[in-house]
């Protein structure tokens, strides 16, 4: 495979189908919105030809399906407008209807089921839009929204995305997503999503907030930098109620975990594993000198189902906060599962719907300032007791990604980024967890420091749940579980 697969074949913007309101041309970021990084967050769903398209769709010609995907986004952008729109300050977006970056590009010596049979994760970048990075902060006068289409010579083709984190988080990125797709299908209106930006009236910005406390003050000082290595790793069904069955066997923890979720475990496994790679690597650059070292996890907690009453999946904006938790990566082996899970869950308990009430308000800045310092004060408190190692949690499961259908069936992967290759990288000591096809088990994209990466792949105790970079089109894993 050459190192270069997919073609730029044109550039345009993508305007709304109809003007924006002159009293929503400039959208207000929320408190929330502003506690979060300005990179773009990537995502890239393929999809091939369906043998018999919808009649929406009318037929399978490349031609046919970019006129229609292009109008049914610009219907989309009436509703989305402020993605339509570009970045004014770092508190505002101006909806002036300039429109949604667009590209078509073509896929070149390889067909999508060559592709997807070995997906080689350092190519995956191509099928985002060329000139922008996600690992790169959005800025003034930069696009809210860039989609690229990349259509494959038998058929199939991929829709790229890159969205700035400003203005939505994995939740409100899926639920445009779907509205597009719907638009295209032509489904009726009211099956159609309607979004709602009315983020800031709810939790109001502040011009005062301080740098200091946004995300990534709080964790640049702990965040690895170097070279990263990146690795796809699928758990299955049948992994995820092995998992399952022992951390609540764990006899640490038998009588207090009940129904772990696939991600309670899935994060588990992996924080574990990571906490042993990075303690084994630790002892030989130390010559085998064992030294105290902590392990911080963060995870990031969707506010919309944590208040009271749960807001609408509909709400466009950040709705995040993150959880933390910590453990001692040099007692790693000895760590039961069910262990982890308890501290994982008990860290994100904490974020319930008092926390989100409070946030809400002229009172939420002031909040948002105590929880920052929270949090800040536990990685100082970790790190002053010892070496302290970060891991950086998402998860983007149940989001629906799935079922975004333009009228050739659901995609039939979805899939993150690997690393960029550059000497310095935003996903260093970072994992994404995402649904797999069939929405019973959970793909993780981990991000990691060579050493750790090479010791974590050939980690028999995590191999024995994981296998390495599965092929999307089996439905199931090939490995032995316990």
């Amino acid at each position: 495979m050459t190192n270069t697969v997919v073609k730029i074949i044109s550039k345009e913007c993508i305007k709304p189908s109809s003007p924006t309101p002159q009293h929503l041309r400039t959208h207000k970021l929320s408190l929330l919105d502003q506690f979060v990084p300005s990179i773009y967050v990537p995502m890239i769903l393929f999809y091939p030809i369906h043998p018999n398209p919808t009649a929406s769709a009318n037929s399978g010609n490349t031609c046919q399906r970019s006129k229609l995907q292009k109008q049914s986004l610009s219907e989309t952008l009436t509703s989305f407008y402020p993605l339509a729109g570009r970045i004014r300050d770092n508190l505002s977006i101006d909806c002036n209807d300039e429109g949604a970056s667009y590209t078509e590009a073509e896929v070149e010596s390889i067909n999508l089921s060559e592709f997807l049979n070995h997906p080689d994760v350092t190519l995956l970048g191509q099928f985002l839009p060329s000139g922008a990075s996600f690992t790169e902060s959005a800025g003034p006068g930069d696009h809210l929204a860039m989609i690229q289409v990349s259509n494959f010579a038998c058929g199939g083709f991929a829709v790229g995305v890159l969205v700035s984190h400003m203005v939505v988080d994995g939740t409100a990125l899926s639920t445009f997503l779907k509205a597009w797709a719907a638009r295209f299908r032509k489904a009726p209106e009211s099956d159609i999503c309607k979004p709602s930006f009315d983020a800031s009236s709810v939790f109001p910005q502040s011009d005062a907030f301080p740098r200091e406390a946004t995300i990534m003050a709080l964790w640049i000082p702990f965040l690895r930098m170097g070279k990263c290595a990146s690795r796809r790793f699928v758990f299955d069904a049948t992994a995820i109620a092995a998992l399952k069955a022992k951390a609540t066997a764990s006899s640490a923890s038998s009588s207090s975990v009940q129904n772990p979720t696939r991600v309670e475990v899935v994060t588990a496994l992996i924080w574990k594993c990571i906490m042993a790679a990075s303690a084994f690597n630790t002892e030989n650059i130390d010559g085998g000198q064992r030294q105290k070292r902590l392990s911080l996890i963060t995870h990031a907690v969707n506010l919309r189902r944590r208040a009271v009453p749960p807001f609408s999946e509909n709400c466009m904006g950040n709705f995040l906060f993150t959880a933390a938790a910590t453990s001692c990566s040099s007692n790693a082996q000895g760590l039961e599962l069910g262990s982890l899970v308890i501290w994982i869950r008990e860290a994100i308990k904490k974020l319930d719907g008092n926390v989100v009430q409070s946030l809400q308000g002229d009172g939420g800045v002031a909040k948002m300032c105590e929880l920052s310092k929270e949090m800040g004060d536990t990685c100082s408190d970790a790190a002053s007791d010892g070496a302290l190692d970060y891991i950086c949690f998402t998860s983007w499961c149940n989001f629906g990604l799935y079922d975004v259908d333009f009228g050739w069936g659901k995609p039939i992967w979805m899939s993150c980024v690997g690393a960029d290759n550059a000497p310095q990288s935003v996903f260093m000591n970072s994992v994404l967890l995402t649904d797999t096809r069939s929405c019973d088990g959970v793909e993780a994209w981990i991000y990691l420091g060579e050493q750790e990466m090479a010791i974590l792949e050939h980690d028999d105790s995590f191999l024995a749940f994981a296998s390495i970079d599965h092929s999307p089109l089996e439905l199931g894993n090939t490995v032995s579980h316990p």
